[in-house]
């Protein structure tokens, strides 16, 4: 399943992401502070929508209620319902 999440209140502007069988495939994000957008993707491609929820949800950046990775749970909650 191919998605496209749109960011809000962070500086990345969207999330491209695969996920298969409840695996996640692939992520890309749109924007955002290269280095660690990509270090995020490569650290939750094989892993299960689930766990990568509950490791990303909750995280802010700076004074920020939100971050990237925050964001990445929330479009991995947003396919689950």
């Amino acid at each position: 399943m191919d998605m496209q999440y749109k960011t809000q209140g962070t500086c990345s502007t969207a999330i491209n992401f695969e996920v298969k069988d409840g695996i996640i495939e692939s992520v890309q994000f749109v924007g955002g502070c290269n280095g660690n957008t990509k270090g995020i993707s490569a650290l939750v491609q094989g892993m299960s929508v689930e766990e990568a929820i509950k490791r990303l949800k909750g995280i802010t950046c700076g004074f920020k209620p939100t971050s990237c990775p925050d964001q990445l749970a929330r479009a991995l909650e947003s396919i689950q319902k």
